[in-house]
């Protein structure tokens, strides 16, 4: 079921991208700048989050400084770590992927049953994440 909400989800980002003309990044790539946000993100907290695979990161953020979307500054004292940033363009689509959130939320708020429900659903999940986060960490 999460994994279709997911994907349910990548398909409203990807709408939210066409509808401002946004065809050389997928929805996907779109997460990582949401997920980059206002401020300086390393590369490893992106995988260590849980959000993305390594091999994947790498290649969808290459593709991301690429296109402008995303910049790479590199630490004044250890030249081997590597921050990320929104450039002026990942900057307009984060606006504009936070203003579809705020629309999703709109909407959801028309049934308040919902919203109850989607409140409860993200404290369960985050009850099972700490659970198996415990689990992993001390068995």
């Amino acid at each position: 079921m999460l994994e279709r909400l997911h994907r349910r989800y990548l398909d409203v980002v990807r709408l939210g991208l066409e509808s401002i003309g946004v065809n050389d990044i997928n929805a996907t790539q779109a997460l990582i700048l949401m997920n980059v946000g206002d401020g300086e993100v390393p590369i490893r907290d992106l995988v260590q989050r849980g959000y993305y695979l390594v091999s994947s990161a790498s290649y969808n953020i290459k593709k991301l400084v690429d296109y402008g979307y995303l910049e790479q500054v590199r630490s004044i004292h250890d030249r081997r770590s590597v921050r990320l940033r929104l450039g002026d363009p990942g900057r307009q689509i984060v606006d504009h992927l936070k203003d579809l959130d705020l629309r999703l939320v709109d909407a959801a708020a028309e049934e308040p049953e919902l919203l109850d429900a989607m409140d409860q659903a993200t404290r369960t999940l985050r009850k099972i994440e700490r659970v198996w986060a415990e689990f992993i960490n001390f068995g």
